[in-house]
């Protein structure tokens, strides 16, 4: 299952897990996660969920930063248009912090070390 875990001080505030149709997220009260925060645009970003290539099993997660004035960043990057998103990255939206979690992509980066490991 995946989920965003929003930050404060680096601590856990709250968790939105993630569904196959992707979340919205910014000021307006439409969107799956609300932020209230006057720099967060009204309608910020989106998650957008597509399935993989190769394993339609596993998901995969991209941010899509949708017009905002104050930008959309991963691990301290800012993105532009649609950016993939993996297990442990930090999301940020103006100044307010989410860390993406996904366990099968964990679990699948296990096997393909271990993999890499006996070849």
């Amino acid at each position: 299952m995946a989920m965003l875990a929003q930050l404060m001080d680096d601590v856990v505030v709250h968790k939105f897990e993630l569904t196959d149709s992707g979340v919205t997220m910014g000021r307006h009260p439409g969107n799956d996660i609300v932020i209230d925060d006057s720099a967060v645009s009204s309608n910020h970003a989106a998650l957008v969920v597509e399935e993989n290539e190769y394993f339609p099993e596993y998901k995969e997660f991209y941010l899509e930063d949708k017009g905002s004035t104050n930008g959309c960043f991963i691990n301290d990057i800012r993105t532009e248009g649609k950016q993939r998103v993996h297990h442990n990255d930090v999301i940020r939206l103006a100044w307010n912090k989410f860390k993406f979690i996904d366990d099968k992509e964990a679990d699948m980066e296990k096997t393909v070390h271990m993999l890499n490991k006996t070849l």
